[in-house]
Formats: C-alpha cells, structure tokens, sequence
C-alpha cells in the first residue's frame, strides 16, 4: 500500500528509504569527532551514495554541530537528500534544530523522547502521562518548524508494548510523519524487532499513513540482522552509518544493509536509491576522515572481503568466482585492475584513474595538490596500486582546511645514534619550528611537534599498516590522543612511515581542536534555552 510522504511524495510499498546518521550518532563515537569540513565533504559523499535521509547533528549540542547543520542545510538543492536534525522533547531543542534547518531545500526535524519504564524512572523522572503531553507539544512544535517530523521512542525496544502503542498513536495525531523505534541499547533479538513492528501495525489507529523506521545499535552484534527482520515486519525505513559506527558497538552498517537487500532480492524484494559501486570509496574517505579503519575482515569493505587464501577456495575462485563469491568486488566499489600508474603517467591518465575511483567530482586544485603527491610517490614507488591513490588522494582532499599542517620533516636515526628529529609546521598559515632528540625517530618526531605546538594531550595508541603489500608500501598509521577525557583518532599515509606517523599526529591535533570549539559554552545553552 503506497503512503503519502511530505519529504518524498508518494512511496511504493517496496521502497526502502536509507536514513543515514554518520554526521549524529556516528560521530558521538569516542575520538571520532569532526570539523566543518570534514562534515561537509561526508555530506556530498552520502548524498552521491544515494542516502535518502542526512541526520546532520543535534543542533543544540553546541555551536559547532548548530554551524554544521545549518552548512550542510544550505548545501542541497531539491533534488539532494533530506536534511535532519536530532532535538529532544524540549522547545529549546527543536527551536533550534527548526533555525539550523531553515536553509534547507528539504528538511525534517527529528524528536526523540524516552518510553520504558527504566528510561522515564531514572532518567526522564517523568509519568507516562508526561511523556504523552510531551510527545503532543514537541510533535506539535516540530511541525511548526516542517512538515517532515520523525518521532523516536527512546529505548523503544524495551518499553511496555501497550504503552508504546499509545505514544505512537500520540505522535501520530499531532502529525509526526515518520515513526521510528530504536534498540537503543542493541538488546532486541531479530524476532522481538519483527514482533514490535507487527504490533504496531495490527494496533495504532492510523499507522498506515506514516512511514516505520528502525533504528539499531549492535552490541550483541545484531544491529543488521534486527534491520532486516524490521524490514520484513513493514518497516520501510532504515537508520545507519557508514562503516557501522556509532555509540559503544555501534550501529546497522548501511553497506551491510544495502548489500543484503541487492544480493537477496529473491528474500528481500525491495528496492533503494543506494548506488552501491560508491559504498568502499564512502567508506574509505570516513575511515580517513575520522582516523579509524574497518576490521579486515568487515563485510563488504574490509579488505579481505574478498580475499581467498585457501587452496579449495583459490581454485574454485578461479575457475567461478560465484562458487565462493555471492557478490561481485566491482559491485561496491572494489576493482579488479589496480596495477596502472607509475611515475611517466601524465595528468590525464591521472584524472581517468580519480574518476575509476570515484573521484571525479574533485576540484582542480585538488587534482593539483593530489597529482603532485602522486609524483612524489611514484618517484619512490616501482608501482603504483588503487588503494595507493586513494588513499593519497583521501590523506590530501580532507586536510585541505586543517588549521595545523606538516610543513616540513627531518629525521637522523642509526643504530648508536641517539635519534634526532627537526620539523615545520604551519600552525593557522604561522610557521613553527621543532626540533628535539627521543628514543627513536617515531618518539623524537612527536616531542618536536610538541615543541612547535604545545599542547597537553596524552598518547594512547600509535598503530602502523600497509596500504599494499611490498617493502615501497605505503604506511598508514594512526595516533590516538587523549585530552580531559576527550579521545581523538588522527591517520597519515606515506611510504615513509616516520612522515605518515607525524601526518598521523598533526591529523590528530586537528580533530582534538574541532573538538574543543564543539564545547558549548554557558551562554550559548542560555540563549538557546530563552
């Protein structure tokens, strides 16, 4: 049965709608902050993806996300995704999501209120019949802001199911166009996501108007599993992040989700806007965004996702690739011929290969500042693989606004040799200068930057990876820094791996400043809360 939507007209039953929450609930992930920028260029990413839905932030939480939802509001012309913010059930909240959004070409303001007994007990510490009058006013505010309003019921999965139809019902007649029950604590079994859904189709008077949405976390590791159920129980809406990120174990991975409903289309007969050859160079550009990598063996966009090493498994592959493969690698982004480039390739062939990979959008002073890298590290390279570009070309496009950046780098290290590192960084276009002595050329690296930025930040995690394979691959390392409880992940990409490591941590200082003009202060809360 086709319902009629503000956002999206009239749906086909069999339409999934992709709501995507990276930039919100993604990003409240420890050490996976944003800037402005960053949030942007993720933004044009999920929409060239084909995400229906951008939850952009919670508007409220400080200037910074107030700043990005209103950017990212601008952004999108009539024929881009719609533009979400998070508010509670508070005038405050959705008084400021509502002016965040105005820019917005299509907008939705996004409600979300606590129903379990547990919830409103020690949280809320509020009746049910306060968390109904609540539902009422907030919907009733949202609506006057737009005309797309989604209604969450926090903790949903385990709120009393009599109860939760009432605040459904609620929602509902004060015009809540989108209802969406999460798991909020990944506690649901698949079978309790598909019989919550049935419930409130077969009880809610008037259900069949608005559209379902299920949103889940994953901390029993059921996050797409219950997606799936929800969709087969009538859910036509689905919440996720790229990569599956998100509070604690995280959330439905989009990919993960996209990829079930294409490749079981036979159980899953529905379709989406969701263009899946754009899924790996989504994935990666967050991965280099936020500083932390997919587990190798993710589904769909780990790297050995489609990696064979047994010998059965090998000669099968190789004689049918269907016989171990229910996908295709090209069907999410993934190629097949990665060995193109060297050092003699021109600018054209250059600009061929970003489109192959998906970047073909890119700005010619970005191609400029990506093809000299490239340059670089086919000087040093004897090939030059896919993953190489990419991630050159990702380490480049997202530093492009970094208020810190690595502007030079001299290391002296041997075996009897107390290391010695002298470095220059560009600190707000400012130069500044570095030079110290460590335990090693990695440890004397980072005591210069110190000494040419202090800061306070504690070192938590210094990892190392290799982009290809090879004693010329490039070295991927990641840094996590700690300051007042805050956590931050930075990456760098170099075949040197003591310049990735400082890439890496300059990364780092970027993300744990974005972080600091996140926090809100005192007078911003009071002007909101007037």
């Amino acid at each position: 049965m086709a319902i009629t939507h503000p956002s999206f007209g009239t749906l086909d039953d069999n339409r999934i709608i992709f709501f995507d929450t990276t930039l919100r609930d993604g990003e409240q992930s420890p050490g996976f902050s944003m800037n402005i920028e960053e949030k942007l260029r993720m933004a044009e990413a999920l929409a060239e993806l084909g995400v229906d839905v951008i939850e952009a932030g919670f508007a409220i939480a400080s200037p910074g996300d107030f700043e990005s939802v209103q950017s990212i509001a601008r952004k999108f012309s009539k024929d881009g995704p719609v533009v979400a913010s998070l508010s509670r059930a508070n005038a405050a909240d959705i008084n400021a999501s509502g002016e965040a959004l105005k820019p917005a070409a299509r907008k939705r303001v996004h409600i979300v209120l606590a129903t379990s007994d547990l919830h409103m007990r020690v949280k809320l510490r509020m009746s049910r019949d306060e968390v109904l009058e609540a539902i009422e006013r907030s919907v009733t505010l949202g609506r006057s802001h737009a005309e797309d309003v989604e209604w969450s019921a926090e903790d949903g999965s385990r709120t009393d199911p009599d109860f939760l139809c009432r605040c459904v019902e609620t929602a509902i007649k004060a015009g809540a166009t989108t209802i969406n029950i999460p798991d909020t604590v990944g506690y649901s079994m698949p079978e309790d996501m598909a019989r919550i859904f049935r419930d409130l189709r077969n009880r809610v008077p008037g259900i069949e108007k608005v559209v379902l949405s299920a949103h889940n976390h994953n901390d029993l590791g059921m996050a797409v599993a219950n997606t799936v159920a929800a969709i087969q129980a009538g859910v036509r809406q689905i919440e996720s992040t790229i990569n599956g990120i998100g509070e604690r174990a995280g959330n439905a991975s989009l990919e993960e989700v996209a990829m079930a409903l294409r490749t079981r289309h036979d159980a899953l007969p529905f379709k989406t806007g969701i263009t899946t050859q754009r899924i790996l160079k989504t994935s990666r550009l967050l991965a280099t965004i936020t500083g932390f990598d997919v587990q190798p063996n993710k589904a769909i966009v780990g790297r050995n996702a489609f990696a064979h090493e047994s010998g059965i498994h090998q000669d099968g592959v190789l004689k049918d690739a269907s016989t171990y493969e229910i996908m295709t690698p090209e069907s999410v982004g993934w190629s097949t011929n990665s060995l193109v480039l060297g050092k003699h390739s021109g600018r054209a062939a250059f600009r061929d290969k970003l489109k192959a990979l998906g970047y073909g959008d890119l700005g010619d002073n970005a191609v400029n500042d990506a093809f000299r890298r490239f340059k670089e590290l086919a000087d040093r390279k004897k090939v030059v693989y896919d993953e190489d570009v990419a991630a050159l070309v990702d380490d480049e496009v997202v530093r492009g606004n970094d208020r810190v950046k690595l502007a030079g780098l001299t290391v002296a290290t041997g075996l009897g040799v107390r290391p010695m590192a002298t470095l220059a960084l560009e600190v707000d276009g400012e130069r500044r200068d570095g030079m110290a002595t460590g335990d090693g050329a990695v440890d004397a690296t980072f005591i210069a930057i110190r000494q040419a930025f202090p800061h306070d930040a504690a070192l938590k995690l210094f990892a190392v990876q290799s982009v290809t394979g090879g004693t010329d691959a490039q070295a991927r390392v990641t840094v996590r820094l700690e300051e007042g409880g805050k956590l931050v992940d930075g990456q760098g990409a170099d075949t040197d791996t003591i310049v990735a490591a400082a890439r890496a941590y300059v990364h780092a200082l970027n993300k744990l400043l974005a972080k600091r003009e996140r926090t809100a202060p005192p007078e911003f809360q009071k002007a909101l809360s007037a």
